[in-house]
C-alpha cells in the first residue's frame, strides 16, 4: 500500500491557510476591542473581518516590500493586520449606519434600556 504523502507546496499552502485563519480571528478580536461602541455582527463576522484584515494588511506591506513574505506571526505583521482588520471594522459599520444617519430617521441608540413590569400577584 502506497503512503499518502504531499508535496512540500500543498503543506506550506495548508499551514498558510490554517495560520491565517487563527491569527484572522485574533486580529479581528483585536480590532473589536481598540474600536470602541457596539459592534456589527458575531463570531463568524469577526473571524472574516480578521481574515480580511491579515489578507489587506499584510498583502499591502508585501507588495511595497517586493521579494519579502510578511505573515501575521511576525510584529509587523501583526499590526499591519490589526490595521487592516480595524479599517475593515469601521467600513462595516459606516455601511450599518452607525456613524451617519440619513434623512429625518431617528438616531439608533446604542444602549436600549429594558422595561420592568410590574406584577401583580392576587391573594
Amino acid at each position: 500500500m502506497e503512503s499518502f504523502e504531499l508535496t512540500e507546496f500543498t503543506r506550506q499552502l495548508a499551514n498558510d491557510v490554517l495560520v491565517w485563519i487563527g491569527f484572522g480571528t485574533v486580529v479581528g478580536l483585536f480590532a473589536k476591542a481598540i474600536m470602541p461602541g457596539r459592534d456589527p455582527g458575531g463570531a463568524v463576522a469577526t473571524l472574516l473581518m480578521g481574515i480580511g484584515g491579515v489578507v489587506i494588511g499584510c498583502g499591502a506591506v508585501s507588495f511595497f516590500y517586493a521579494g519579502e513574505r510578511i505573515t501575521p506571526l511576525s510584529p509587523l505583521g501583526l499590526l499591519v493586520a490589526t490595521i487592516g482588520a480595524f479599517v475593515i471594522l469601521a467600513f462595516y459599520r459606516l455601511l450599518a449606519g452607525y456613524f451617519f444617519v440619513e434623512g429625518d430617521v431617528p438616531r439608533r441608540r446604542f444602549f436600549r434600556r429594558r422595561r420592568r413590569r410590574a406584577m401583580a400577584y392576587d391573594d
